[in-house]
């Protein structure tokens, strides 16, 4: 089976999600979509106080090897158990998820495309470009509702780590995609297009 594996990259509250949601939303179970967020490693061994303090923009903090593995099995037609990384411990949970092989791969996170060997597996490489303060607010709303985070805690992750790690890690790697898309999941004839080519594999 012919697989296209489309990378979907950028900062975080670039609208990245947006994009994925919108394809998912689209296709529904005709794609399959992995999140590099649920691979981040796994901190047993620490308390919650000092999962907190961990960098989380860094490409140590992800188990990229098991991530480009699960890609791997995926493109070969073999389902895999994916972890479900919980946000409001900083741990992975218990949980996996079962992902089946599609036509369609959708790969999305911030640094999907600063690792060689994963960018080697995509054959679309998009990345979702927007400015600083859209994102620290969208990052903002997000993790207070979602995520179960106080304002201070936000503010002093994205000063310290999030800020910095975009640009020594995420932004340099923009140079890696094949497409630059304005506002994510807003841009409506990036949306279009990706359908298209999506829907022409998934009919052939």
């Amino acid at each position: 089976m012919d697989v296209l594996v489309i990378g979907i990259a950028g900062g975080t509250g670039s609208g990245k999600t947006t994009l994925t949601n919108n394809l998912k939303k689209h296709f529904g179970d005709e794609i399959a979509i992995v999140y590099h967020d649920n691979y981040y490693k796994r901190h047993d061994e620490m308390t919650y106080e000092e999962r907190c303090l961990l960098n989380y923009d860094i490409p140590q903090a992800f188990d990229t090897d098991m991530f480009v593995e699960h890609l791997k099995q995926l493109k070969n037609g073999q389902a895999v158990e994916c972890p479900v990384y919980d946000y409001t411990v900083h741990n992975r949970s218990d949980k996996v998820v079962v992902i089946q092989p599609r036509k369609v791969i959708i790969v999305e996170g911030i640094l999907i495309f600063e690792n060689k060997d994963l960018c080697d597996l995509m054959d679309i490489k998009v990345f979702v470009d927007t400015d600083a303060d859209t994102r620290i607010l969208r990052r903002a709303m997000r993790d207070m509702k979602e995520r179960a985070r106080s304002i201070e805690s936000i503010t002093q992750q994205y000063l310290s780590t999030v800020k910095p790690m975009h640009e020594k890690y995420v932004e340099p790697s923009k140079k890696n995609a094949d497409i630059i898309v304005l506002e994510g999941g807003h841009n409506t004839v990036a949306l279009d297009l990706l359908i298209h080519r999506i829907q022409g594999v998934l009919e052939n």
